[in-house]
């Protein structure tokens, strides 16, 4: 039994659909204050009201510093701390490389990498003045374990995210501060595209499971690298992607279904 999480304060970037919302809604189960983040305040509090009434919406772009620090600032006059900062917020734009502009290739930089520094930094004076805190970087197995034609500025931006994070959990180790990752594979969310559901059938052939994972599957994982029970984990990286990324080749889960009888 995990202890509880009751009263503590949470701040999800890009918290407005997807995994993000999933993430938030996980944490306002778990009783936890929920601070939606998302570029549209209008959006943010659709979100929000449908997490519940420990939920509050807040705009912010985080490519910004000035709105990354009014974000840190006002959760903790709000709430008197910052426990968890989930720093989701990222793009997926594909380009190929002989097609990308530099403005592309920024963009993607701004968003998924800057946009975790600037979110990371803005927390840090709150969880060092209460000696503790918990980061969750969620970054992609794009670019951390495989790679995909018009992904390279996706992939690089989730790279980065790791390598931020393994120095980053050594300088913030000595005020318990923990930074950690989880690395989805293919998550189906309530809102994409029909062509995305066709790829994505093509790439459940590919798990182990037959399945993907779940928007829930990444909150869970979230979840508990924000637990006090996760206090002795930092500088690590969680999976979650059903096996995805495991096989060789869709012959080696053939094979393995075949042997199991479950062709």
């Amino acid at each position: 039994m995990f202890a509880s999480l009751q009263g503590r304060t949470a701040i999800v970037t890009g918290a407005t659909r997807g995994i993000g919302k999933g993430i938030a809604a996980r944490f306002g189960e778990a009783g936890m204050n929920v601070v939606v983040v998302g570029r549209n305040q209008a959006d943010a509090e659709r979100a929000a009201a449908d997490i519940g009434s420990n939920a509050i919406a807040w705009a912010a772009d985080i490519t910004q510093f000035g709105a990354t620090q009014s974000m840190a600032r006002e959760v903790e006059r709000r709430y008197g701390r910052i426990d968890v900062l989930c720093a989701n917020a990222g793009i997926f734009p594909r380009a190929r490389i002989d097609e990308m502009s530099v403005s592309d290739f920024d963009t993607m930089m701004a968003v998924n990498l800057r946009g975790t520094f600037l979110s990371v930094s803005a927390c840090l004076p709150a969880m060092k003045r209460q000696q503790q805190g918990r980061i969750v970087i969620v970054g992609s197995i794009t670019g951390t374990l495989g790679g995909y034609p018009g992904c390279s500025h996706y992939g690089a931006s989730k790279a980065g995210q790791l390598g931020f994070m393994r120095s980053a959990a050594i300088e913030l180790a000595p005020w318990n501060i923990t930074v950690n990752a989880v690395l989805p594979g293919n998550v189906r969310t309530d809102s994409q595209s029909p062509e995305k559901t066709a790829y994505q059938q093509q790439k459940i052939v590919m798990s182990p499971m037959r399945r993907l994972a779940a928007v829930e599957d990444i909150a869970n994982g979230a979840l508990f690298f924000s637990s006090q029970e996760a206090g002795a984990i930092t500088g690590q990286s969680l999976v979650i992607d059903a096996g995805q990324s495991l096989p060789e080749s869709p012959s080696a889960v053939d094979e393995a279904m075949a042997a199991a009888g479950r062709v």
